[in-house]
């Protein structure tokens, strides 16, 4: 199944920062909005995400003084990107090689979609029970 079946139905704002956005802010809507990354937009560019670790790191290098940084200091950047087409096993195997657990969806340049390991797992595991469910259907027919 292609990322863009995933992204399509959602409702909601995808929530993001600027490079120019302070960490404490960033943080605030992290914890706020009970999200691990936001992506970070230069128009409609993804520039890079700012993610739960990326905070933690700067703290760790930094201590309290990473609270007064800018998001674009602090950033894994560039960030990796899924095209809408890119079929969701291929984009869960991409987080799993990179170890990362959330991917802009592209279209061109522009951000259309944000996903997350979670999504990309929960769709994983509803195409495993419908096909248990199709294999158990067959099995009681013939």
């Amino acid at each position: 199944m292609a990322i863009i079946r995933l992204i399509q139905n959602r409702q909601g704002p995808i929530h993001s920062c600027t490079t120019s956005t302070g960490v404490t802010e960033a943080a605030r809507l992290l914890a706020e909005q009970r999200i691990g990354a936001l992506p970070v937009l230069e128009g409609d560019r993804v520039v890079g995400i700012f993610s739960e670790r990326d905070l933690l790191y700067s703290i760790a290098q930094d201590g309290a003084d990473a609270l007064n940084r800018t998001v674009g200091e602090v950033m894994t950047a560039p960030a990796i990107t899924v095209h809408q087409e890119t079929d969701a096993l291929e984009a869960l195997g991409l987080m799993t090689r990179r170890r990362v657990r959330h991917l802009p969806v592209v279209e061109g340049e522009r951000m259309i979609g944000f996903v997350s390991i979670g999504d990309l797992v929960k769709l994983r595991v509803e195409a495993a029970e419908a096909e248990a469910e199709a294999m158990r259907e067959y099995i009681q027919t013939a």
